[in-house]
């Protein structure tokens, strides 16, 4: 098991993007930010967090793109990605675990599942 001390969160809407670093901040894991799938990449190489959370509907990029190129990359292929998404379908759950994801929360995010989900990591 590894320890997760820094986290990666990626989403293009800053509401999001704050209510999950504050969860995150709340329960002492550091946060990096990134707005879009091309900026989680470049900072996922620089940062190497200990974790990705993905939100998928983003501009440019999306996360399921994002978190393929990830897994792929020998760079980044070892940090897990969990994607945080609106999207509660099934088809879209089983397609991101497929892209290299190890895990799926749907929007609305509860504090404690997100941290239940780290921790099972």
């Amino acid at each position: 098991m590894m320890a997760i001390n820094k986290v990666l969160v990626v989403d293009d809407s800053p509401t999001d993007l704050h209510v999950i670093s504050e969860m995150l901040a709340n329960n002492g894991f550091s946060v990096v930010a990134a707005e879009s799938g091309e900026e989680a990449l470049e900072t996922a190489k620089a940062e190497m967090p200990d974790l990705v959370l993905m939100d998928i509907v983003m501009p440019g990029m999306n996360g399921f793109e994002a978190t393929r190129a990830l897994s792929k990359d020998p760079a980044t292929s070892t940090i897990p990605v969990i994607i945080v998404s609106t999207k509660g379908q099934e088809t879209d759950r089983v397609w991101g675990i497929r892209q290299g994801a190890k895990d799926y929360i749907v929007k609305p995010v509860s504090e404690n599942m997100l941290i239940e989900k780290i921790q099972e990591l």
